[in-house]
């Protein structure tokens, strides 16, 4: 439903721009402008750092990729647990192309990428969409709800674009 939404509002922004290039055109005499402009559909929450980092809002089930100039490169929703993991700074630490889970019998994912304990002791980073027993756990229109037993569980080319984009010592920034 929240990514109906957002398509549903960046379509209506181009709309928006195409009509108004559209009426510019109509004088032979006029110079035609357009101006892109990006609607942001989720700011980044204040006071989450600078710099090159991953945002991580556990409220809003949303993350933030952060280029060097404090640019938003990609924002997208993920299903995790309701305040796990804590608020703070972490770092990636480990990246592995394929993992399991120790506590659930048959549950795999790709691209994983940690960045924290949890309180049971497990690892936490962001990954794919666990599949059990050859199928997918969740939904990608489900990802935004609390779904998860720690990690961030994302789609395959979001999760694909964090384990290619972030290095080891990567700063991930956890908020409520």
């Amino acid at each position: 439903m929240k990514r109906m939404i957002v398509a549903t509002v960046l379509a209506l922004s181009i709309m928006g721009s195409a009509s108004v290039a559209s009426a510019s055109a109509g004088s032979s005499d006029a110079t035609t402008t357009t101006e892109t402009v990006l609607v942001e559909v989720a700011p980044v929450p204040i006071k989450s750092g600078t710099g090159r980092r991953i945002v991580y809002a556990n409220r809003q089930q949303r993350v933030w990729v952060i280029n060097a100039d404090n640019e938003v490169i990609r924002t997208f929703l993920v299903s995790g647990m309701l305040g796990q993991p804590g608020n703070g700074t972490f770092s990636v630490f480990s990246k592995s192309p394929t993992s399991y889970s120790p506590e659930f019998a048959g549950v795999t994912f790709r691209f994983m990428t940690r960045f924290a304990i949890g309180r049971n002791g497990g690892n936490i980073g962001f990954h794919e969409i666990p599949i059990r027993n050859s199928k997918p756990m969740q939904t990608v229109d489900e990802l935004g709800a609390f779904k998860g037993s720690g990690c961030l569980r994302s789609s395959t080319q979001d999760a694909l674009f964090i384990y290619q984009w972030a290095t080891l010592g990567t700063k991930v920034v956890v908020v409520p």
